[in-house]
C-alpha cells in the first residue's frame, strides 16, 4: 500500500514510539493526525511534519471521531497506529494480608480502560471510516497497527493490570482482522520490549536504571530505538500481504520476574 497522499492517525503520537511513527509515516509522505493529550508536544510535533493535532482521549467517543474526520478532511485515510497506553506497577496483594491493601480494582479498570478499550474504540471508528474510501488494489481500504507489549507474554511481578491488558490487545488481533477483512482493512500487532522512550526519564538514574533493564536483551546488547519500532510499524502499513500478525520487536529479549 502506498502510504504517499494518504491520511494517518497515531495515537499517543506526541511522544516516544507515537512520536517515531508520526515522523516515520510524513517521511513516507502520509498526512498524520497526531492524537494525544499532551497539547503543546503535540501540537508542535503536527507543525514541523505538516499534520494536524486533535487533543483526545483514546476512550471517548465524540474525541475520536473528531480526530478520525480531521484526518479523512486531509486525505483518505488508510493507516492507524495505536500507540497510546499508560501503565502501572502494584502486587495484586499487600504485606498486611488486609483487603484494603490489595490492588486497587479502579487502577486495574483504568489501564484496562485506556490499553484495551482504548485500541478497540480507536479501531472501530476509524475502521468504519475506513470502510467509506475508494479501494486501492486487491480490494484494500487501508491497515492498523495494534500496539502490545512483551508483558503481553512475560508478564513481571506487579504487572498484572498492565500484562492483561496487552495481552488483550495480543488476544484482539486475529478476530478484529477478520472482522475488517470484508472492507480491506488489515490488522497486525506490535509487541515491542525495552524501548528507550521518555518513560524511562532523563539523568543519572534513569541511564543506570535502563543499564539494568538491558540483561534480559539477548543482542544487540541495548535497549530498542524508536526508530526501530516506527520502521516496522510503517511496514505493516505498507506491506499489503502482511495481516493478523503480532510481531515482537525485543532484541530476543525474555523478562525475568523481576
Amino acid at each position: 500500500m502506498n502510504l504517499e497522499g494518504t491520511s494517518a492517525l497515531v495515537t499517543g503520537g506526541a511522544s516516544g514510539l507515537g512520536e517515531a511513527t508520526v515522523r516515520a509515516l510524513a517521511g513516507r509522505g502520509a498526512r498524520v493526525v497526531v492524537l494525544d493529550m499532551q497539547d503543546d508536544r503535540g501540537e508542535a510535533l503536527a507543525r514541523e511534519t505538516g499534520g494536524v493535532f486533535a487533543h483526545a482521549d483514546v476512550t471517548n467517543t465524540a474525541e475520536v471521531i473528531a480526530a478520525v474526520d480531521a484526518a479523512m478532511e486531509m486525505a483518505p485515510l488508510r493507516s492507524v497506529v495505536n500507540c497510546a497506553g499508560i501503565g502501572w506497577a502494584t502486587r495484586t496483594i499487600g504485606r498486611d494480608g488486609t483487603y484494603e491493601s490489595a490492588h486497587d480494582l479502579d487502577v486495574y479498570r483504568k489501564v484496562i480502560e485506556v490499553n484495551l478499550i482504548g485500541t478497540f474504540n480507536v479501531s472501530r471508528l476509524a475502521a468504519t471510516a475506513m470502510s467509506r474510501t475508494e479501494p486501492l488494489a486487491d480490494g484494500e481500504r487501508g491497515a492498523i497497527v495494534n500496539v502490545a507489549s512483551l508483558a503481553a507474554f512475560d508478564g513481571q511481578i506487579g504487572q498484572a493490570a498492565y500484562s492483561s491488558s496487552k495481552g488483550g490487545v495480543v488476544g484482539l488481533t486475529l478476530p478484529l482482522a477478520r472482522d475488517l477483512a470484508v472492507v480491506g482493512v488489515r490488522v497486525n500487532t506490535i509487541a515491542p520490549g525495552l524501548i528507550d522512550t521518555p518513560i524511562y526519564g532523563y539523568g543519572g538514574n534513569a541511564e543506570e536504571f535502563k543499564e539494568k533493564l538491558k540483561r534480559d536483551v539477548l543482542f544487540p546488547d541495548r535497549l530498542g530505538r524508536p526508530e526501530e519500532f516506527a520502521s516496522l510499524a510503517v511496514e505493516l502499513l505498507a506491506n499489503s500481504y502482511m495481516n493478523a500478525e503480532v510481531i515482537r520487536i525485543d532484541g530476543g529479549a525474555r523478562l525475568q520476574p523481576k
